[in-house]
């Protein structure tokens, strides 16, 4: 029998095997790690590529959107270079926030998004950028090209949840988020965060 091609033998690890997307930096792929109905902060392990379960969320927040990352993106001297406040980047890959009209449960998917903008979220000194996207080839969303298309409750919404998901946590870590950024400055972002990607990991 011979494989199809692609063919992967082993899983292809979601940060490091996975393409950033079909036409970056306007579309790019987000593996989701967290839905709006999760009730257990999940993360990826980074040496097995697997979710792992972080801890029950401790705060009655909950992210409003699909919440993952960009694959093969990291955020380092040039993310943290873009967000005047920020002494480096957090070392993980670039957050994304992604909107659907439909509710998706599942995580671990991967899906297409358009990128609209982001919050420059800084966490403990560190930038932690959280990009925001609408799902491609949504209906709903398909004339949306930048945030300030969006409800302005939906980014606002977006906001508290990270001014608010650590609060009662042990290192009680000090976040500041600007006000949200355009199209334009979030494909610099993710621009930059390639580029720490290959200064980080090589190609």
């Amino acid at each position: 029998m011979k494989f199809p091609s692609p063919f992967y033998r082993w899983r292809p690890h979601p940060w490091h095997g996975l393409d950033v997307g079909p036409a970056v930096p306007t579309v790019v792929h987000a593996y989701i790690e967290l839905t709006p109905f999760d009730r257990i902060k999940y993360e990826l392990d980074k040496q097995t590529g697997y979710l792992r379960v972080d801890r029950p969320n401790r705060t009655s927040s909950f992210c409003p959107t699909l919440y993952g990352f960009v694959p093969r993106t990291f955020c380092g001297s040039r993310v943290a270079a873009l967000m005047p406040e920020a002494k480096a980047g957090d070392h993980d890959p670039l957050d994304i926030c992604v909107i659907s009209e439909r509710p998706i449960t599942m995580s671990e998917i991967i899906l297409k998004a358009r990128i609209v903008g982001g919050l420059p979220m800084c966490d403990n000194d560190e930038a932690d950028d959280k990009i925001i996207a609408v799902l491609e080839n949504d209906n709903m969303w398909q004339d949306v090209t930048d945030v300030t298309q969006l409800p302005k409750v939906m980014v606002d919404r977006l906001r508290h949840y990270f001014s608010t998901y650590k609060m009662l946590t042990p290192d009680d870590a000090k976040v500041h988020i600007a006000d949200a950024y355009g199209r334009e400055h979030a494909e610099e972002v993710v621009k930059a965060a390639m580029a720490d990607y290959l200064d980080h990991f090589g190609e």
